[in-house]
């Protein structure tokens, strides 16, 4: 393990210095495209309007007689579009492929100060996080950038899950990361072919009753378990955790619902793959006008969130006080992207 006192310094001479805390910016929703689509890239001036994250991906779902192009059309869009304020990020493919290197050095020396955020495919340890960083300072160095490039890794192995904790505290470079359901499902073994969401046969059966034939069955998520140790390892370490995609593009309730699971549970957003699915994102992670409303109730009664408080009969203290923070802060962050959602929050 690196000393604490080392743990901030450049890994190369000439290389920028790693951030202290990340960037301050709402991230409801990471919205995916392929950037070898001249069509889809024509669209993105308009699409980052819509979004907080815009993510090129050169992994899954590209062909690859399409990878080279499709690292080619993200660095001209990289380098041709104004995004304003919202963060551009690449999915790069996985690092025993035969793209990874020059995707990471191409991208760098072309496009390496428009960059936000690499996100590394089906890390499995902290040694893969210690690899790119090394790599990534010594082409920040080599092409004069000026700012760290973040890392965001991808939870799409059951080894990765198993290290998930070290994984968070790789490196000062860390970003956060998502869950990637489908390639874990098939490392697990799980007997599912769904891209995220539930399944009709993973449930809890009500208890038998004498007399009645019926028994309730309510269906389970799968996730859950491993959101909340993905959840908890970005917490203790001041990461980000997000969903990842929801396969089933026509099934937006049950997109929505899965969106609002990992919301409750302490993710800062997720991925669409689709424009339908920006609108449930930006609709879910966006805290809810009557909660934000009480939130700062809670606050306006102990301004420095001590003591014990009554509303609406019900005790508010300390911890409480904790609960609406963190639901007024996002408030606060999500007002500057949405002036209609400022307006009714009262900001």
């Amino acid at each position: 393990m690196k000393l604490p006192a080392n743990f901030y310094k450049p890994l190369a001479i000439g290389a920028p210095k790693p951030l202290r805390e990340l960037p301050v910016r709402p991230e409801r929703v990471i919205h995916f495209f392929p950037p070898h689509l001249e069509k889809i890239r024509a669209k993105l001036p308009e699409t980052a309007k819509q979004v907080d994250v815009l993510c090129g991906n050169l992994e899954d779902a590209i062909p690859v007689d399409a990878k080279e192009a499709a690292r080619a059309g993200f660095i001209d869009a990289a380098n041709a579009i104004d995004f304003g304020d919202t963060a551009l990020w690449v999915r790069v493919n996985c690092l025993n492929s035969p793209w990874f290197l020059d995707d990471l050095d191409q991208i760098v020396r072309q496009a390496g100060n428009r960059l936000d955020v690499f996100m590394i495919p089906k890390v499995e340890g902290p040694w893969d996080i210690h690899f790119v960083d090394q790599y990534l300072a010594l082409l920040e160095a080599r092409y004069d950038i000026t700012k760290p490039i973040l890392l965001h890794a991808l939870l799409e192995t059951a080894e990765g899950v198993k290290n998930v904790e070290e994984i968070a505290s790789a490196s000062p470079r860390m970003h956060g990361m998502s869950l990637g359901p489908a390639d874990l499902a098939a490392s697990r073994g799980m007997k599912t072919t769904r891209v995220g969401g539930g399944h009709p046969f993973y449930g809890v059966l009500a208890d038998p009753v004498e007399g009645e034939t019926d028994r309730v069955f309510a269906q389970q998520d799968l996730w859950h378990y491993t959101v909340a140790k993905m959840v908890d390892a970005c917490a203790s370490n001041g990461l980000r955790a997000f969903y990842g995609p929801f396969g089933d593009l026509k099934d937006e309730r049950g997109c929505e619902a899965q969106f609002r699971n990992a919301f409750i549970m302490g993710c800062s957003g997720a991925w669409s793959l689709a424009p339908n699915q920006i609108a449930i994102a930006k609709r879910v992670f966006s805290p809810d006008v009557k909660e934000v409303l009480f939130a700062r109730r809670i606050l306006d009664s102990m301004p420095d969130g001590s003591g014990v408080a009554m509303i609406d009969g019900k005790m508010q203290d300390d911890a409480t006080w904790k609960q609406a923070k963190v639901i007024v802060d996002l408030a606060r962050l999500v007002a500057r992207k949405d002036p209609d959602l400022a307006a009714a929050y009262g900001f």
